[in-house]
This record gives structure tokens, C-alpha cells and sequence, in this order.
């Protein structure tokens, strides 16, 4: 198992959910000198170098005010936790909190400015998960689930109505008919297949430069089991048959809201036959074939920060070698996210704890420096769930906007 060793599956915070429906504990935060504030906006926090590496930059609630002005209390903020005191997940009845500081995020709106000091910068979650400790990627995760849910889930999916945070930023109220709406987690399965010679199976998606290869993963559909789900997409995108399943570990992609469940699956049948819709090609590898086309460029494998990678590695037995365009995939090639038209009242629907996904808003362009505006996530493809048989492709480390193509994530 390794999924305690996933980038964005770390965290030792107490998220006190105990703590949310008190009204009075964002005032109160804010209040609070020791509050540190993290700014997160689309898919980017706001970092700060440390060395070679980076590390989240932790603002006082005044100076993070300041920095990213906000006319809405309720809008705008979220409260995250504290340091956990035993880093075992949950609070027991009995157990009491450790002094430290409160946690919270500030959401800075996609085309707004942030004033930044110079050495910290607006950072993609995707590129700095690697690098960041076990609480900051914790921290920033979260961050950035719940950012992208309220910019997606504004309003009612039973009446239309325009929804309002409550909860401490976990949880958005229809003023209309009193219902309570809760951040949406959709499951995706993602898969290492592996045959009788110990081979691995990758993919390259439509949507991907020819030389760009990773798993398959793909959403897992109502009514449908984890196993179902990874024979059903495996088939369906390259004909192979899968029989046993091993689980690997899981990891949190908010990009916006998916949970990649990381699975070893053996093959019992290794005829390929891609469907020419989600793939263009996939093919079996052995440890040497993968090394050496790995580190001459003809193989470019997902960044460190997905799930995908460390099945890759799993598998391989340790790292892989760098090869000469680097780890991870650059975002040149990956297509724009459409701008999105305004979105509608949505149809009524039965009361659920989450709504149904909205369109992917727009995404300015990155800025890093003093009165720069908060850039959104790097253009991955926007993904969305299938339509018959067509699907768009997914992110790095994601099934498509939902799990797409050979797994990103």
C-alpha cells in the first residue's frame, strides 16, 4: 500500500467539523491575530519560496484581507482546521485540541487581484503537491475542493434559487426552500493492468501529443461497484479483459471534484483493440522497454503529483528515470477550457447532499507579482462525463472532467 505516500492524500489537520455550524467562529477567526489564511483561487494557491522548494504562504487575516480585498465574509472564506494533535484522523469525544492557530481559506475570485510580495506566486496544485509538507498539501487540497465547488454549485439543484454559505464555508443553504447542499466527491477508479509477463499496459489519449502515456481510469457510474467500474472502462477503451482487482490507494483530485480510487488489476486477455474515441493507441511495456523509452523522450510519463505516476512506479519497483523533456507534461499541448455561457437555473431535481456538476469557468491568465489577478489552474482539458460513447479527455491524474482517458490523475 503507498496511498499514505500520495502527494495530495497527506495531511495532519484536524478539520474540526465539530466546530462549523458555530455562526460565530469565522468572526471570531478573523478577529484572531494567530489565524493563518491561505489565498487559493480556480486550482493555485499562493506559495512561497523556501530554498529549492515551496512551501504555502500563511497570511494574518488582516494582512490576507489586505492583499485580496473582500466585501463578503460568507463568500469568501473557509475554515480548514487546526494542527492535529495526535495526527490520527477525527477527534475523539474526549480528546482535547492543542493551542495553535486556526486555518482558513481565502477565496480570491478568478480575474480579481491579489497583491503579492515578491518571492511568493500564484503555484498550480497539480505542479507544487510534490513539493509541498504533509500540512500544506492537506491544507491546500482542501482549499481547492471547496473553492471549485462553490464557483460551480451557486445555486438550488431543486428550485434555482441562489444558495448561500453556511457552515463555515462546508455546506451552501437555499434561501427558497431551506435545503442544505454539501461539496460534491465523485469516485474514479484508475489502474495499473498487468498481464501474465508481469507487463504493463498504457495509453495514449486522443487528446494527447502521440508521445504522452499513462493508465486508464474512467468515473465509476450510479449503481455500479469499484470492480465493475475498472473491468467495464478497461474493456470499453482497449478491449483487454481484466479479472482480479488489487486496491493500491487513493488520493483526493480536486480538479474539481474527484477521488481517485488507485487499483492493480491483472489481465486475462492481452489482444489490444482501442476504441479510436477516448485512445489513440495503447500498448504493453516491460520494466526495460518503459526505461529506455522513458528517458529517450518517446514515452513522457504524469507528473509526480498523480496518482497515476505512483501506480507507474509501483509497478516498476522505484522511480523512473527523467527523461529529457522532464517529469510531468508541459500544458502547451493541452487544449483551452471553453469559456462558459451563463449558466441556467437547473431543472428541479430530488434533494441530494451534492448538485450536479456546472460548466468550467473561464481561466485569466497567471500572475505572480504585486497587483497581479489570481490566475486559475493550468488548461487541462475540461472533462466531462460521457455522452454514449464519446468523453472528453481528462485531466493529469483524473478521469475526464470526470474520468477520462488513461488516467491522469
Amino acid at each position: 500500500m503507498f496511498d499514505s505516500d500520495l502527494p495530495l492524500s497527506r495531511t495532519v489537520t484536524d478539520r474540526a467539523a465539530d466546530l462549523r455550524g458555530d455562526e460565530d467562529l469565522l468572526p471570531a477567526l478573523l478577529d484572531d491575530a494567530s489565524t493563518r489564511v491561505l489565498l487559493v483561487s480556480g486550482g493555485r494557491v499562493v506559495t512561497r519560496a523556501r530554498g529549492r522548494r515551496r512551501s504555502l504562504a500563511l497570511f494574518s487575516p488582516q494582512e490576507a484581507a489586505l492583499r485580496a480585498p473582500s466585501s463578503s465574509l460568507a463568500e469568501r472564506w473557509a475554515f480548514l482546521g487546526y494542527d492535529d494533535a495526535d495526527r490520527v484522523p477525527g477527534r475523539a469525544p474526549a480528546e482535547g485540541r492543542p493551542e495553535g492557530p486556526a486555518y482558513l481559506a481565502h477565496h480570491v475570485p478568478e480575474g480579481e487581484t491579489a497583491a503579492l510580495a515578491a518571492g511568493d506566486a500564484w503555484t498550480s496544485l497539480r505542479e507544487v503537491g510534490t513539493d509541498l509538507s504533509a500540512r500544506d498539501a492537506g491544507l491546500a487540497t482542501a482549499a481547492v475542493a471547496l473553492y471549485e465547488w462553490h464557483v460551480r454549485h451557486p445555486r438550488c439543484p431543486r428550485c434555482g434559487e441562489a444558495t448561500l454559505p453556511v457552515q463555515s464555508g462546508w455546506v451552501r443553504r437555499c434561501p427558497a426552500d431551506g435545503s442544505d447542499h454539501y461539496p460534491r466527491t465523485d469516485p474514479a477508479v484508475i489502474m495499473a493492468v498487468v498481464d501474465e509477463a508481469d507487463r504493463l499496459l498504457l495509453a495514449n489519449s486522443s487528446a494527447w501529443p502521440e508521445h504522452r502515456f499513462s493508465t486508464l481510469a474512467g468515473f465509476v457510474e450510479p449503481g455500479e461497484s469499484v470492480e465493475h467500474a475498472i473491468r467495464r472502462e478497461v474493456r470499453e477503451e482497449s478491449s483487454v479483459v481484466v479479472g482480479d482487482v488489487e486496491y493500491r490507494g487513493s488520493q483526493p483530485w480536486p480538479f474539481p471534484a474527484s477521488l481517485m480510487l488507485g487499483f492493480r488489476a491483472r489481465a486475462l486477455s492481452t489482444e489490444i483493440q482501442v476504441d479510436g474515441d477516448e485512445l489513440r493507441a495503447a500498448r504493453w511495456f516491460d520494466r526495460d522497454a518503459l526505461r529506455a523509452e522513458v528517458s529517450a523522450g518517446t514515452v513522457v510519463l504524469p507528473p509526480g503529483t498523480s496518482i497515476a505516476r505512483a501506480l507507474i512506479e509501483d509497478w516498476f519497483g522505484g522511480p523512473l528515470p527523467t527523461g529529457p523533456q522532464g517529469d510531468g507534461w508541459t500544458r502547451a499541448t493541452t487544449p483551452e477550457r471553453a469559456t462558459p455561457e451563463p449558466a441556467p437555473a437547473p431543472a428541479p431535481a430530488a434533494p441530494r447532499p451534492s448538485e450536479p456538476a456546472a460548466s468550467t469557468p473561464a481561466k485569466p491568465t497567471p500572475g505572480a507579482r504585486a497587483g497581479t489577478a489570481a490566475p486559475a489552474p493550468a488548461a487541462d482539458p475540461a472533462p466531462t462525463r460521457r455522452s454514449g460513447r464519446r468523453a472528453a479527455a481528462g485531466p493529469v491524474d483524473a478521469p475526464r472532467e470526470e474520468p477520462g482517458p488513461p488516467g491522469t490523475r
